[in-house]
């Protein structure tokens, strides 16, 4: 086990290499210049503009500056924003936590609901249940987002009044709370700030639900589809004919053989969440990095979106590293292959 975790860790090492490579060239091909978007109207003289390149750097080659990119990247230093002069590690640390939060809220509810629907939806399938959970699975993968969003805030947050749909916590709330990790929710519990924690898992709900729909449709097709696959197969059926009862031979038999695909569309639907969900950011006001990617991009601030575009690989990199060691787990073959 701990070569197959060895191997596996020093296969991604390239895989970052190459990923930085790619993010820093790409981005210098967008056009337009960043000094020129940053002095907006005024037009600089000559001067001006070669003293505000030599600042950023952007007056060296390429390969120098990737080289002093890096650098500083190794020394946790990604640079500071064009617009604002601020640390981006700075700002990255306050909005992550915050993108972080919602979506593990909605990655766990969409597979707290998704797995056991599409394993009953398997196990009862052409049944009313299977007929009617494939249905909505449709309709939450069809649904756009924004959509659902504006929807939910209106019925539930405006017309009814049952939760907030605007930031993370309210304000008077905030300033009582002690910030540890960032997770407004760990960061109560941790303090013991029962009045936070409810507060914060509030806030979470609305955003949490219209992010989950499209990753909660995948999970339950995706482990129905496993789930009809590996009870066709003949251990399936000598697990029965031996007389064990279906809960048994389901749990123990039919789930385990069927969870690789799932692990797999799992990880890759929480890699795509950690990225940034813009459209949930922005209509919730959530104050993640989906929203500040996207007004860096408009700014044409290099540094933000180098810096974010790179932590973007690296969680996916690292959350398929983390799904290649649940697969050994999970099928110790695998590791043995």
């Amino acid at each position: 086990m701990s070569r197959y975790l060895l191997r596996r860790t020093l296969e991604t090492i390239p895989v970052i290499i190459g990923v930085s490579i790619l993010v820093f060239a790409l981005l210098h091909l967008i056009p337009g210049d960043p000094i020129i978007a940053l002095l907006g109207d005024r037009a600089p003289s000559p001067e001006t503009l070669a003293a505000i390149r030599e600042q950023y750097g952007f007056d060296r080659p390429l390969p120098e500056q990737y080289l002093s990119w890096v650098s500083d990247l190794l020394r946790g230093d990604l640079g500071r924003a064009v617009r604002g002069n601020v640390p981006i590690a700075d700002e990255l640390r306050t909005k992550f936590p915050a993108t972080i939060e919602l979506s593990l809220m909605a990655i766990f509810m969409a597979t707290v609901i998704g797995v056991p629907v599409g394993i009953f939806s398997a196990v009862r399938r052409n049944s009313l249940f299977d007929t009617f959970s494939m249905f909505g699975a449709l309709f939450g993968v069809s649904i756009p987002i924004f959509v659902l969003g504006l929807l939910l805030i209106f019925f539930v947050g405006v017309e009814l009044d049952l939760l907030p749909f605007i930031d993370r916590l309210d304000n008077d709330i905030k300033r009582n709370l002690q910030t540890i990790t960032g997770l407004h929710t760990v960061d109560a519990l941790i303090t013991g700030n029962w009045e936070a924690f409810g507060n914060a898992i509030s806030h979470l709900i609305l955003p949490g639900i219209t992010l989950m729909t499209i990753p909660l449709a995948i999970i339950a097709r995706i482990t129905r589809s496993a789930m009809l696959e590996v009870l066709n197969q003949d251990y399936i059926r000598t697990a029965r004919a031996k007389g064990l009862r279906e809960a048994t031979v389901i749990r123990f038999h039919a789930l385990r053989n069927a969870l690789l695909p799932v692990v797999t569309i799992i990880g890759l639907q929480l890699g795509g969440l950690l990225s940034g969900a813009v459209l949930t950011e922005t209509i919730y006001s959530w104050p993640g990095i989906g929203k500040w990617l996207f007004d860096s991009i408009q700014a044409r601030d290099y540094p933000i979106v180098q810096a974010v575009t790179l932590l973007i690989a690296l969680i996916y990199v690292f959350v398929n590293l983390a799904v290649d060691i649940l697969y050994s787990v999970i099928d110790p073959r695998i590791r043995t292959a």
